[in-house]
């Protein structure tokens, strides 16, 4: 069993990290048990909108609100795979709950509903998650990669994708710009 559970926590980059897939970035931990976790990462946009997206599926992306809402590169695994993170007041054929006020769904009827409006009150897509095999997510927290906060909606639904990162680490006290890049042991 994981000596700490990361579900619903934010896991944002320490200014060390320099592999590109993950410099700088906040994943929200959908799932995290003894055999790896999973998340997606919440302030990775890139060149393509939800209706876009809602379109190549051939469903309506006229009666949505805001048909820009950027798409996320969740993550390097399966960046094929649509996933949904959104707020919990409904549930769809694949949905896993996060915590009490999030969810994840990956199955098309939560695009469907969004395309008719009856969709979540707060949602991200993403393609992609990002995925940590067997004991390799504490081995990174432990090696002070990441730094873990308590999940917050605002962050991932309200704040401004450029300043998510700052945001999920100030939510911890941390300021970032100040931490050194530079790491050491006692």
């Amino acid at each position: 069993m994981a000596t700490f559970c990361f579900n619903n926590h934010f896991l944002i980059a320490m200014p060390t990290l320099e592999d590109p897939t993950f410099e700088r970035s906040v994943a929200l931990i959908c799932q995290h048990d003894d055999k790896g976790a999973m998340g997606i990462v919440i302030n990775r946009s890139i060149p393509l909108t939800l209706g876009e997206v809602l379109e190549q599926l051939d469903l309506s992306a006229s009666t949505i609100n805001n048909p820009q809402r950027p798409i996320f590169s969740g993550g390097p695994v399966q960046p094929e795979r649509g996933l949904v993170l959104h707020s919990r007041e409904s549930e769809w054929d694949s949905t896993i709950p996060i915590g009490d006020t999030l969810a994840l769904t990956t199955s098309k009827d939560i695009l469907e509903a969004m395309s008719e409006n009856r969709g979540p009150s707060k949602a991200l897509f993403a393609l992609g998650y990002a995925g940590w095999t067997e004991g390799q997510l504490e081995r990174e927290v432990g090696e002070n990669s990441w730094l873990s906060a308590p999940a917050d909606n605002d962050i991932i639904f309200n704040t401004p994708v450029e300043h998510r990162w700052f945001q999920a680490a100030e939510s911890v006290g941390i300021n970032l710009a100040t931490v050194s890049r530079e790491t050491g042991h006692a």
